[in-house]
């Protein structure tokens, strides 16, 4: 790289590598992942669509789903486009800075999913075990607390990361062996000690991940054993249904987020696109299905889409 394209500190742009060893077949795997997108985009913007339109949908339950769905839409938009570009048009420049906000977004707002996802256990929580304190609990303004304590989390603990960044020296090279900013993948080109960075990184995801799924298990065994305390069995039947599209988002969201951690230290052995698609997988697979399992499961929602596409036929 020449040295105009070199500041004191940094590279003024990043390579990214897209996937290293599948370079001849990026244009197959962009067909997954541009069709995961788009079903992502399309699913999360017609959801925030019926719930906007129907005043009926205006209460807690459905509010939480609105902001899943927008949170949804950013992490997939922050790093698909420029990813489907590096395999389409071999654009594999990325400037210093907009590396830095890409991963600032992606990772603020993977930490804001847990957080609604959080909460949402928390309006079924409420819902079943507390129902005539339901609508006293959960008021708008509460919502709206919540809201913003879920971005305030996510936006206090990625401040501090591109300030980590900047400050490091990287002589190393500008390639990153990733098809876009990740984290470790950018800390592994820097000269210096980095161990602050990897201890941090880790930390955070133990605070999220540790942090918000042991409490989605605590809520969870309370709510099922008020279920089962309920008299007939058609009521358990509907209580344990109103759970169920958020079961899978749950599942949905930290499956991949385990199985993607589980695939990192095992793929120190194996070859680097393995651990590379298995990020991807967790990126994609959780903003494509939410919108699915709600739009399937929620009758409301469900009624509401098919009332929408049938106007449009008329």
């Amino acid at each position: 790289m020449s040295s105009s394209s070199m500041t004191s500190t940094h590279p003024a742009v990043f390579l990214l590598m897209g996937i290293p060893g599948l370079e001849h077949l990026h244009i197959w795997i962009s067909i997954p992942f541009c069709s995961a997108y788009s079903l992502a985009l399309l699913g999360n913007c017609t959801l925030l669509f019926i719930i906007q339109a129907d005043a009926a949908l205006h209460e807690p339950m459905y509010l939480f789903l609105a902001m899943l769905a927008a949170i949804d839409l950013v992490p997939s938009s922050t790093t698909l486009p420029k990813m489907l570009a590096t395999f389409w048009f071999r654009d594999r420049e990325i400037n210093f800075y907009v590396c830095l906000v890409q991963m600032f977004f992606l990772h603020s707002f993977s930490i804001m999913e847990s957080a609604v996802l959080l909460a949402m256990v928390f309006d079924h929580y409420t819902a079943i075990c507390k129902p005539l304190h339901y609508t006293t609990v959960l008021t708008r303004h509460l919502i709206t607390r919540i809201g913003m304590a879920a971005v305030a989390r996510a936006v206090t603990l990625m401040t501090p990361l591109p300030f980590l960044l900047r400050r490091f020296h990287y002589c190393r090279g500008p390639v990153i062996a990733h098809c876009y900013c990740e984290h470790m993948a950018v800390v592994r080109l820097a000269f210096g000690d980095t161990r602050f960075n990897n201890i941090y990184g880790i930390a955070v995801v133990l605070i999220i991940v540790v942090l918000d799924l042991r409490f989605v298990i605590l809520s969870y065994i309370f709510i099922l054993r008020a279920v089962l305390q309920l008299a007939s069995q058609e009521a358990r039947y509907k209580a344990f249904g109103t759970c169920v599209s958020h079961i899978g988002a749950i599942l949905a969201f930290y499956t991949p987020v385990v199985l993607s951690s589980i695939v990192h230290h095992v793929a120190c052995r194996a070859a680097p696109h393995v651990d590379i698609l298995s990020v991807n997988f967790y990126l994609l697979f959780p903003h494509m299905v939410n919108p699915i399992i709600y739009g399937f499961k929620t009758k409301q929602i469900r009624e509401q889409g098919i009332g929408l596409f049938l106007r449009k036929d008329v």
